[in-house]
Protein backbone atom coordinates (compact mmCIF):
# COMPACT_ATOMS: atom_id res chain seq x y z
CA UNK A 1 0.00 0.00 0.00
CA UNK A 2 1.27 3.85 -0.86
CA UNK A 3 1.97 5.48 1.96
CA UNK A 4 0.59 9.50 1.86
CA UNK A 5 3.31 11.22 2.59
CA UNK A 6 2.35 13.95 0.61
CA UNK A 7 -1.20 14.39 2.12
CA UNK A 8 -2.08 16.33 5.58
CA UNK A 9 -3.22 13.16 7.65
CA UNK A 10 -0.94 11.05 9.80
CA UNK A 11 -0.16 9.16 12.83
CA UNK A 12 1.72 11.15 15.48
CA UNK A 13 3.40 8.96 17.78
CA UNK A 14 4.97 10.00 20.84
CA UNK A 15 8.25 7.73 21.67
CA UNK A 16 8.59 9.57 24.97
CA UNK A 17 5.21 8.53 26.22
CA UNK A 18 5.93 4.62 25.33
CA UNK A 19 9.26 4.89 27.21
CA UNK A 20 7.74 6.72 30.48
CA UNK A 21 5.27 3.97 30.43
CA UNK A 22 7.65 1.20 30.02
CA UNK A 23 9.75 2.75 32.56
CA UNK A 24 7.18 3.66 35.33
CA UNK A 25 6.05 -0.61 34.97
CA UNK A 26 9.99 -1.44 35.24
CA UNK A 27 10.11 0.37 38.44
CA UNK A 28 7.09 -1.62 40.24
CA UNK A 29 8.65 -4.96 38.85
CA UNK A 30 10.26 -7.00 41.41
CA UNK A 31 13.95 -6.92 41.40
CA UNK A 32 15.21 -10.28 38.93
CA UNK A 33 11.99 -9.90 36.80
CA UNK A 34 11.68 -8.61 32.82
CA UNK A 35 9.85 -7.02 30.54
CA UNK A 36 9.21 -8.04 27.58
CA UNK A 37 7.33 -5.38 25.13
CA UNK A 38 5.10 -6.66 22.74
CA UNK A 39 5.40 -5.01 19.89
CA UNK A 40 3.08 -7.40 17.19
CA UNK A 41 0.48 -6.13 14.93
CA UNK A 42 2.84 -3.00 13.79
CA UNK A 43 2.74 -2.38 17.43
CA UNK A 44 -0.93 -2.09 17.51
CA UNK A 45 -0.79 0.06 14.70
CA UNK A 46 1.96 2.60 16.18
CA UNK A 47 4.85 0.79 14.46
CA UNK A 48 7.22 -1.93 15.65
CA UNK A 49 10.28 -0.85 15.13
CA UNK A 50 10.16 2.47 16.51
CA UNK A 51 8.34 1.10 19.51
CA UNK A 52 10.96 -1.14 20.29
CA UNK A 53 13.53 1.36 20.15
CA UNK A 54 11.71 3.36 22.76
CA UNK A 55 10.68 0.66 24.80
CA UNK A 56 14.23 -0.55 25.20
CA UNK A 57 15.11 3.05 26.45
CA UNK A 58 12.49 2.61 29.07
CA UNK A 59 14.24 -0.63 29.88
CA UNK A 60 12.31 -3.79 27.95
CA UNK A 61 15.22 -6.18 27.80
CA UNK A 62 12.92 -8.67 25.26
CA UNK A 63 10.09 -8.70 23.02
CA UNK A 64 6.99 -10.69 21.67
CA UNK A 65 5.34 -10.29 18.37
CA UNK A 66 2.74 -12.73 16.80
CA UNK A 67 4.28 -14.03 14.14
CA UNK A 68 7.36 -15.09 12.12
CA UNK A 69 7.73 -12.51 10.11
CA UNK A 70 7.22 -9.92 12.75
CA UNK A 71 10.13 -11.33 14.61
CA UNK A 72 12.12 -10.99 11.23
CA UNK A 73 11.28 -7.02 10.79
CA UNK A 74 12.76 -6.64 14.68
CA UNK A 75 15.60 -8.63 13.26
CA UNK A 76 16.57 -6.90 9.98
CA UNK A 77 15.89 -3.56 12.07
CA UNK A 78 18.89 -4.16 14.16
CA UNK A 79 17.08 -5.42 17.20
CA UNK A 80 18.93 -7.54 18.95
CA UNK A 81 17.04 -8.79 22.13
CA UNK A 82 15.17 -11.58 22.60
CA UNK A 83 11.98 -12.04 20.76
CA UNK A 84 9.42 -14.56 21.42
CA UNK A 85 6.73 -15.54 18.61
CA UNK A 86 3.50 -16.07 20.46
CA UNK A 87 1.42 -17.78 17.79
CA UNK A 88 2.12 -21.07 16.22
CA UNK A 89 4.87 -21.32 13.95
CA UNK A 90 4.86 -24.08 10.78
CA UNK A 91 7.76 -26.25 11.68
CA UNK A 92 8.70 -25.84 8.28
CA UNK A 93 10.14 -22.54 8.85
CA UNK A 94 12.85 -23.93 11.93
CA UNK A 95 15.89 -23.05 9.76
CA UNK A 96 14.23 -19.46 9.88
CA UNK A 97 13.78 -19.26 13.90
CA UNK A 98 17.46 -20.55 14.02
CA UNK A 99 18.37 -17.67 12.02
CA UNK A 100 17.62 -14.98 13.46
CA UNK A 101 17.63 -16.70 16.75
CA UNK A 102 13.90 -16.50 17.63
CA UNK A 103 12.08 -18.21 20.85
CA UNK A 104 8.93 -19.67 19.71
CA UNK A 105 5.77 -21.18 21.52
CA UNK A 106 5.02 -24.61 21.81
CA UNK A 107 1.52 -25.83 22.28
CA UNK A 108 1.11 -29.43 21.08
CA UNK A 109 3.25 -32.40 22.05
CA UNK A 110 2.74 -33.55 18.41
CA UNK A 111 4.45 -30.03 17.16
CA UNK A 112 7.76 -30.65 19.21
CA UNK A 113 8.20 -34.13 18.12
CA UNK A 114 8.09 -33.17 14.48
CA UNK A 115 9.98 -30.01 15.01
CA UNK A 116 12.58 -32.35 16.61
CA UNK A 117 12.59 -34.53 13.82
CA UNK A 118 13.04 -32.07 11.47
CA UNK A 119 15.84 -29.99 13.07
CA UNK A 120 17.38 -34.11 13.31
CA UNK A 121 17.90 -33.49 9.46
CA UNK A 122 18.66 -29.71 8.47
CA UNK A 123 22.49 -28.40 8.58
CA UNK A 124 21.33 -25.02 10.38
CA UNK A 125 23.39 -24.66 13.63
CA UNK A 126 20.79 -25.05 16.78
CA UNK A 127 19.66 -25.27 19.60
CA UNK A 128 15.78 -24.32 19.14
CA UNK A 129 14.66 -22.15 22.05
CA UNK A 130 11.19 -22.86 23.22
CA UNK A 131 8.25 -21.62 25.62
CA UNK A 132 5.67 -24.24 26.29
CA UNK A 133 2.60 -22.68 26.27
CA UNK A 134 0.24 -24.07 28.68
CA UNK A 135 -4.11 -23.11 27.82
CA UNK A 136 -5.85 -22.69 31.60
CA UNK A 137 -8.61 -20.95 30.13
CA UNK A 138 -8.01 -19.11 27.12
CA UNK A 139 -9.26 -21.78 25.32
CA UNK A 140 -6.80 -20.55 22.36
CA UNK A 141 -3.82 -22.71 22.13
CA UNK A 142 -1.30 -24.54 24.48
CA UNK A 143 -1.81 -27.92 27.25
CA UNK A 144 -4.27 -28.34 28.97
CA UNK A 145 -3.35 -30.57 31.80
CA UNK A 146 0.00 -30.80 34.15
CA UNK A 147 -0.01 -34.39 32.89
CA UNK A 148 0.89 -33.17 29.29
CA UNK A 149 2.85 -30.01 30.18
CA UNK A 150 5.22 -32.38 32.25
CA UNK A 151 5.43 -35.06 28.98
CA UNK A 152 6.56 -31.69 27.02
CA UNK A 153 9.15 -30.96 29.26
CA UNK A 154 10.69 -34.51 29.58
CA UNK A 155 10.72 -34.90 25.21
CA UNK A 156 12.33 -31.38 25.89
CA UNK A 157 14.74 -32.34 28.17
CA UNK A 158 15.67 -35.25 26.43
CA UNK A 159 17.47 -33.68 23.70
CA UNK A 160 20.24 -31.26 22.83
CA UNK A 161 17.92 -29.66 19.51
CA UNK A 162 15.93 -27.86 21.71
CA UNK A 163 16.36 -25.52 24.64
CA UNK A 164 13.20 -25.49 27.10
CA UNK A 165 13.54 -21.38 27.58
CA UNK A 166 10.08 -20.63 28.66
CA UNK A 167 6.85 -21.40 30.16
CA UNK A 168 3.25 -19.65 30.00
CA UNK A 169 -0.29 -19.23 29.96
CA UNK A 170 -2.72 -16.16 29.19
CA UNK A 171 -5.24 -14.59 31.37
CA UNK A 172 -8.99 -13.88 29.85
CA UNK A 173 -10.15 -12.11 32.11
CA UNK A 174 -7.20 -9.97 34.17
CA UNK A 175 -9.05 -6.88 32.82
CA UNK A 176 -12.67 -7.25 35.45
CA UNK A 177 -13.41 -6.60 38.38
CA UNK A 178 -14.76 -9.99 38.59
CA UNK A 179 -11.58 -12.11 39.61
CA UNK A 180 -13.20 -15.75 40.07
CA UNK A 181 -12.35 -17.20 36.41
CA UNK A 182 -8.71 -15.20 37.36
CA UNK A 183 -8.23 -17.04 39.75
CA UNK A 184 -9.26 -20.47 38.26
CA UNK A 185 -6.69 -19.58 35.64
CA UNK A 186 -4.24 -19.34 38.22
CA UNK A 187 -4.76 -22.39 40.25
CA UNK A 188 -4.71 -24.25 36.83
CA UNK A 189 -1.33 -22.85 36.37
CA UNK A 190 -0.23 -23.45 39.66
CA UNK A 191 -0.98 -27.22 39.48
CA UNK A 192 1.24 -27.43 36.45
CA UNK A 193 4.05 -25.63 38.48
CA UNK A 194 3.59 -27.77 40.81
CA UNK A 195 4.19 -31.03 38.93
CA UNK A 196 7.69 -29.72 37.62
CA UNK A 197 10.77 -30.49 39.41
CA UNK A 198 12.37 -28.14 37.34
CA UNK A 199 11.31 -24.30 35.94
CA UNK A 200 12.76 -22.80 32.70
CA UNK A 201 14.64 -19.41 32.80
CA UNK A 202 11.42 -17.81 32.04
CA UNK A 203 7.70 -18.05 33.45
CA UNK A 204 5.09 -15.62 32.51
CA UNK A 205 1.27 -15.41 32.74
CA UNK A 206 1.35 -11.48 32.75
CA UNK A 207 -0.14 -9.35 30.04
CA UNK A 208 -0.61 -5.61 30.35
CA UNK A 209 -3.82 -5.99 32.85
CA UNK A 210 -2.30 -8.97 35.19
CA UNK A 211 1.35 -6.59 35.54
CA UNK A 212 -1.54 -3.56 36.45
CA UNK A 213 -3.74 -5.45 38.72
CA UNK A 214 -2.01 -8.69 39.83
CA UNK A 215 1.22 -7.87 40.18
CA UNK A 216 1.74 -10.47 42.68
CA UNK A 217 1.12 -13.38 40.44
CA UNK A 218 3.46 -15.98 39.65
CA UNK A 219 6.58 -15.41 37.33
CA UNK A 220 9.35 -13.50 36.40
CA UNK A 221 8.91 -11.89 32.83
CA UNK A 222 5.97 -9.48 31.98
CA UNK A 223 4.11 -9.34 28.95
CA UNK A 224 3.57 -5.60 28.48
CA UNK A 225 1.24 -4.56 25.75
CA UNK A 226 -1.27 -2.17 25.66
CA UNK A 227 -0.20 -0.14 28.51
CA UNK A 228 3.04 0.34 26.61
CA UNK A 229 0.66 2.34 24.65
CA UNK A 230 -0.40 4.41 27.45
CA UNK A 231 -3.91 2.52 26.90
CA UNK A 232 -6.23 1.40 29.55
CA UNK A 233 -6.42 -2.23 29.23
CA UNK A 234 -9.46 -2.64 31.17
CA UNK A 235 -11.38 0.52 29.13
CA UNK A 236 -13.54 2.52 31.39
CA UNK A 237 -13.82 -0.35 34.10
CA UNK A 238 -10.97 -0.46 35.81
CA UNK A 239 -8.62 2.63 37.15
CA UNK A 240 -5.18 3.18 36.64
CA UNK A 241 -2.96 2.40 39.12
CA UNK A 242 -0.66 5.14 37.33
CA UNK A 243 -1.16 7.41 34.79
CA UNK A 244 -0.67 5.65 31.27
CA UNK A 245 0.36 8.27 28.94
CA UNK A 246 -0.99 7.83 25.19
CA UNK A 247 1.62 7.38 22.77
CA UNK A 248 -0.99 7.42 18.96
CA UNK A 249 -2.78 11.10 18.36
CA UNK A 250 -4.09 11.51 14.66
CA UNK A 251 -4.20 14.82 12.60
CA UNK A 252 -5.04 15.94 9.48
CA UNK A 253 -6.20 19.52 7.99
CA UNK A 254 -8.94 21.32 6.26
CA UNK A 255 -8.67 20.66 2.07
CA UNK A 256 -11.92 22.40 1.91
CA UNK A 257 -14.31 24.58 3.22
CA UNK A 258 -17.63 25.80 1.72
CA UNK A 259 -21.05 27.20 3.18
CA UNK A 260 -24.22 25.59 2.11
CA UNK A 261 -27.94 26.58 2.50
CA UNK A 262 -30.43 24.83 4.03
CA UNK A 263 -31.81 21.92 2.60
CA UNK A 264 -28.03 20.64 1.23
CA UNK A 265 -27.62 16.75 1.79
CA UNK A 266 -24.03 15.32 2.64
CA UNK A 267 -22.74 12.44 1.49
CA UNK A 268 -23.37 9.16 0.02
CA UNK A 269 -26.88 8.13 0.84
CA UNK A 270 -27.87 11.56 1.73
CA UNK A 271 -27.81 10.43 5.11
CA UNK A 272 -27.49 14.23 6.36
CA UNK A 273 -29.27 17.85 5.19
CA UNK A 274 -28.20 20.75 6.47
CA UNK A 275 -31.09 22.90 8.48
CA UNK A 276 -29.73 26.01 7.74
CA UNK A 277 -26.69 27.83 6.25
CA UNK A 278 -23.80 25.70 7.67
CA UNK A 279 -19.73 25.99 6.96
CA UNK A 280 -18.81 22.68 5.63
CA UNK A 281 -15.32 21.37 5.96
CA UNK A 282 -13.54 18.44 4.21
CA UNK A 283 -10.97 16.18 5.56
CA UNK A 284 -8.70 13.90 4.17
CA UNK A 285 -8.85 10.35 5.65
CA UNK A 286 -11.94 8.01 4.84
CA UNK A 287 -12.61 4.36 6.29
CA UNK A 288 -9.88 2.97 4.04
CA UNK A 289 -7.40 4.55 6.86
CA UNK A 290 -9.14 2.77 9.29
CA UNK A 291 -11.77 5.84 9.97
CA UNK A 292 -14.80 3.69 9.27
CA UNK A 293 -17.91 4.90 8.47
CA UNK A 294 -19.45 4.18 11.85
CA UNK A 295 -17.72 7.43 13.20
CA UNK A 296 -20.67 9.12 11.66
CA UNK A 297 -22.18 11.97 14.07
CA UNK A 298 -18.69 11.23 16.30
CA UNK A 299 -16.73 14.46 16.71
CA UNK A 300 -12.82 15.75 15.43
CA UNK A 301 -11.53 19.15 16.93
CA UNK A 302 -11.02 22.26 15.34
CA UNK A 303 -8.54 25.27 17.10
CA UNK A 304 -10.50 23.32 20.37
CA UNK A 305 -14.19 23.17 19.38
CA UNK A 306 -15.70 19.80 18.95
CA UNK A 307 -16.89 19.75 15.05
CA UNK A 308 -19.74 16.80 14.42
CA UNK A 309 -18.85 14.24 10.91
CA UNK A 310 -21.62 14.86 8.91
CA UNK A 311 -23.13 12.72 6.24
CA UNK A 312 -21.22 8.80 5.70
CA UNK A 313 -17.91 8.69 5.79
CA UNK A 314 -16.16 8.10 2.49
CA UNK A 315 -13.60 5.83 1.40
CA UNK A 316 -10.69 8.74 1.08
CA UNK A 317 -12.55 12.03 2.51
CA UNK A 318 -15.11 13.23 5.14
CA UNK A 319 -17.09 16.03 5.74
CA UNK A 320 -17.21 17.83 9.28
CA UNK A 321 -20.56 20.59 10.27
CA UNK A 322 -17.98 23.72 11.45
CA UNK A 323 -19.12 26.78 13.80
CA UNK A 324 -17.77 29.28 11.29
CA UNK A 325 -15.73 29.75 8.38
CA UNK A 326 -12.12 27.97 9.06
CA UNK A 327 -9.40 28.66 6.45
CA UNK A 328 -8.11 25.89 4.60
CA UNK A 329 -5.16 24.46 6.07
CA UNK A 330 -6.49 24.49 9.70
CA UNK A 331 -5.51 21.16 12.11
CA UNK A 332 -7.78 18.62 12.41
CA UNK A 333 -7.21 16.58 15.74
CA UNK A 334 -9.57 12.96 15.18
CA UNK A 335 -7.64 11.49 18.36
CA UNK A 336 -5.41 14.07 20.24
CA UNK A 337 -5.15 16.94 22.66
CA UNK A 338 -6.41 20.27 20.93
CA UNK A 339 -6.48 23.73 22.84
CA UNK A 340 -7.50 21.96 25.76
CA UNK A 341 -10.31 19.63 24.61
CA UNK A 342 -9.21 16.01 24.18
CA UNK A 343 -10.85 13.17 22.18
CA UNK A 344 -9.33 9.36 22.81
CA UNK A 345 -8.95 6.22 21.42
CA UNK A 346 -11.21 4.47 24.07
CA UNK A 347 -13.74 7.85 22.74
CA UNK A 348 -13.70 6.52 19.64
CA UNK A 349 -13.74 2.70 20.49
CA UNK A 350 -17.06 3.72 22.68
CA UNK A 351 -18.47 5.03 19.10
CA UNK A 352 -17.74 1.83 17.80
CA UNK A 353 -18.60 0.03 20.16
CA UNK A 354 -15.70 -1.57 19.81
CA UNK A 355 -12.11 -1.78 22.36
CA UNK A 356 -9.39 0.28 21.85
CA UNK A 357 -6.77 -1.94 20.84
CA UNK A 358 -9.32 -2.75 17.68
CA UNK A 359 -9.27 0.74 16.72
CA UNK A 360 -5.08 1.25 17.04
CA UNK A 361 -4.43 -2.11 14.58
CA UNK A 362 -7.51 -0.75 11.94
CA UNK A 363 -5.29 2.18 11.15
CA UNK A 364 -4.02 1.53 7.93
CA UNK A 365 -0.47 1.65 6.36
CA UNK A 366 -1.84 4.54 4.08
CA UNK A 367 -1.04 6.73 7.07
CA UNK A 368 2.29 7.55 7.90
CA UNK A 369 3.50 7.50 11.28
CA UNK A 370 5.53 9.89 12.36
CA UNK A 371 7.61 10.08 15.41
CA UNK A 372 8.26 13.05 18.28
Amino acid sequence: MAVGWHRPTKLVIDTQAIKENVWNEVKRMPQGSELFAVVKANGYGHGAVQTAKAAILGGATGFCVAILDEAIELREAGITEPILILSIVDVSYIDVLLKYDLSVTVATQEWLEQAIDRLNHIETQGPLKIHIKVDTGMGRIGFTTPKTVKQAVELAQSTQLVVWEGLFTHFSTADEKDVSYFEKQTQRFQAVLSALFELPKYVHVSNSATALWHPDNVGNMIRFGIAMYGLNPSGHMLPEVYPLKPALSLVSQLIHVKELAAGEGIGYGNTYTTTENEWIGTIPIGYADGWLRHLQGFSVLVNGQKCEIVGRICMDQCMIRLPEKVSVGTTVTLVGHDHGADITLQMVADKLETIHYEVACTFSDRMPREYK
